[in-house]
């Protein structure tokens, strides 16, 4: 895991800037800083920039930039089947001169070009200079773990794992992208990736499972080169689809042990952290630390089902309480670090964990991403479930039968309450920007974002989870999780980010995935005998978050004052009238406390920009 950086087109070399510029790098790769430049022409240049933080072969001979039969390459992440990729390298007669992953993917690359990504499972952002084709080559992972920036400028491609290395870079002030924020506040998190725009105008990122080309023409070309599998098995049963998930995920767990350091754990109450580290321990005879959050508001408080868990593994837990005195300063500095406001409580909360994980000495911690897209976790699945029973005349009757005895009374959001609420109207998305009608009398700007999806599949409860994964959800809390771990170099890895269990669980028979009033059905049923049952069976569903009074006491003088500072752009953004009296609402409903917080995010951000904090 490391940072790159660089750019690619007309621009001079400037040694003052390269070395500024290694030095912000430092915390995605603490223990070696390099970088290449080569002039191609009178006026075209190409420069490199690589920090490492050492994982795998921890020689100084892995460091980067790497060379290999005039390619040069720069490479942050891991490709975790690098020893299987490696074997079939040496059976064709390939020499290695380390045991790195890096080695292998350059190897690749030389011999199959561009479609060398095909081989690779795994996270990463990298590229590529052919020195013989004159070409620049880069690629991000097919689900987007690994950050991917580019900004173009003059006949200039610049690219960087952080926003602020394109920056420092170009040397210049960049402009905020009204647009993204206003679409921030006004529709959530959830609007923020359906296109591959940032909070800086002219900044873009690369999207998961793309490439992208420039030759030395500067002729740029983009390639999507990955899309899942969907294959929709008939007459697989229940029975072999627990076994294949059981067998996919253990596969994916071993992969993503392979590391020439420490191992940490994020551990929730939920069943996703809690069933990953109950199988480590268990089946893989895994010892590490685990470090959970503890919010003391009890619709966020997973205490319980952490202790159950610790109990069961007698394993060691760290847990870390929130402090409000801190908020303030601490959300601050993330901003600063992120260059964007944090989307949701749940990624400022994350940041403490990882700090804690970091100053316990280790490098790699795992966490439990994505689950809930893939298995199918999330209160709305239910409906989309039920619906999918109503049209292929399977057990709808009975799956409304424990839909309405089990979770209706867990859920908050009152169009979730409505069980036949997609058998009515199949295109109901209101609940995705959650509350906007509420919101829109906070807004100035009413320049609201259309809502729209990609169609993947013309199944309703697949296609919903397929754009969470990929458009709305997945890709936010991997941006943050990037930079949280990172600022304290640490690398995170998600084992349900695999292209063999994501392929196979998006073909299911869609009426496995919820069964008895269970979410992640499957999930639950290939954790037996590992996870506790308390957890395993668990129907409530809290969430890694926590409640905006938990962090921030709107009473405080201080606190008012500088989040109704008048002079404040955010004012541009948002009525500071009824912002006032929403701080004042002790029963503030949730969406709306969504929102207060994506307020208070981005009136720090825009301080931050305007140089007034």
């Amino acid at each position: 895991m490391c940072g790159i950086a660089g750019f690619f087109g007309k621009r001079k070399i400037e040694k003052n800037i390269i070395n500024r510029t290694l030095k912000l790098m430092r915390n995605r790769g603490p223990d070696t800083s390099k970088y290449f430049t080569k002039k191609i022409n009178n006026e075209f240049n190409v420069c490199l920039l690589h920090s490492r933080l050492s994982i795998i072969d921890l020689n100084e001979r892995s460091n980067q930039p790497f060379f290999e039969d005039g390619n040069v390459l720069v490479f942050n992440g891991e490709i975790y089947n690098y020893l299987e990729l490696r074997k079939k390298l040496t059976n064709l007669g390939e020499k290695f001169k380390t045991n790195s992953d890096t080695e292998v993917l350059i190897k690749y690359y030389k011999l199959y070009g561009e479609k060398c990504v095909e081989f690779f499972e795994g996270m990463w952002a990298f590229v590529i200079y052919d020195s013989k084709k004159k070409k620049f080559f880069a690629s991000r992972d097919r689900f987007g773990e690994k950050p991917f920036f580019y900004y173009k400028n003059n006949g200039v491609l610049y690219f960087g794992s952080e926003i602020k290395f394109i920056k420092s870079l170009v040397n210049k002030e960049l402009e905020v992208n009204n647009l993204q924020l206003n679409n921030f506040l006004s529709s959530g998190y959830k609007s923020l990736y359906k296109s591959n725009k940032t909070y800086f105008k002219n900044i873009y990122f690369l999207k998961s499972s793309e490439s992208l080309s420039i030759s030395s023409e500067f002729e740029i070309k983009k390639n999507i080169y990955w899309k899942p599998q969907i294959k929709k098995f008939k007459d697989i049963s229940l029975k072999e689809c627990i076994e294949e998930s059981k067998r996919l995920l253990f596969k994916s767990l071993r992969l993503r042990l392979r590391s020439d350091v420490p191992i940490a754990i994020c551990l929730s109450g939920g069943v996703d952290s809690s069933g990953l580290a109950s199988v480590l321990v268990k089946e893989f005879d895994f010892k590490t630390k685990t470090f959970s959050i503890i919010d003391t508001d009890d619709r966020y408080n997973e205490s319980k089902n952490i202790d159950y868990t610790i109990k069961d593994l007698n394993c060691e837990n760290i847990k870390i309480s929130l402090n409000k005195n801190l908020f303030l300063d601490q959300l601050i500095d993330q901003i600063k670090y992120h260059d964007a406001p944090v989307a949701t409580i749940s990624y400022f909360v994350h940041s403490l964990l990882t700090k804690s994980i970091s100053e316990n000495g280790f490098k790699v911690a795992i966490s439990g991403t994505a689950a809930d897209e893939i298995y199918s976790g999330y209160y709305d699945h239910f409906l989309q479930h039920l619906k999918s029973c109503k049209d292929s005349n399977q057990d709808y009757e009975l799956n409304l039968k424990y839909w309405k005895k089990y979770i209706c009374k867990n859920i908050r959001n009152e169009n979730l309450k409505k069980g036949d609420l997609y058998i009515k109207n199949s295109n109901f998305r209101d609940h995705i920007y959650d509350g906007r009608n509420d919101i829109k009398e906070f807004i100035i700007q009413k320049d609201y974002l259309e809502f729209e999806e990609e169609d993947y599949n013309d199944n309703l409860f697949t296609n919903r989870r397929l754009n969470e994964l990929f458009h709305e959800i997945t890709p936010l809390i991997l941006n943050h999780e990037d930079l949280n771990s990172m600022r304290y170099s640490l690398e995170n890895r998600s084992p349900y980010l695999d292209t063999d269990l994501i392929n196979f669980m998006f073909s299911v028979p869609n009426n496995y995935l919820i069964r008895n009033g269970y979410g992640k059905y499957i999930l639950r049923e290939t954790f037996s005998g590992y996870l506790n049952e308390k957890v395993r069976l668990d129907r409530v569903k809290k969430g890694f978050n926590a409640s905006i009074n938990s962090l921030i006491n709107f009473k405080d003088k201080n606190n008012l004052d500088f989040l109704l500072d008048k002079n404040s752009k955010i004012f541009e953004f948002v009525r500071r009238d009824k912002i006032k009296k929403l701080f004042t609402n002790n029963k503030t409903p949730n969406h709306l406390s969504k929102f207060l917080f994506a307020f208070i995010s981005s009136k720090i951000f825009l301080d931050i920009n305007d140089k007034t904090i």
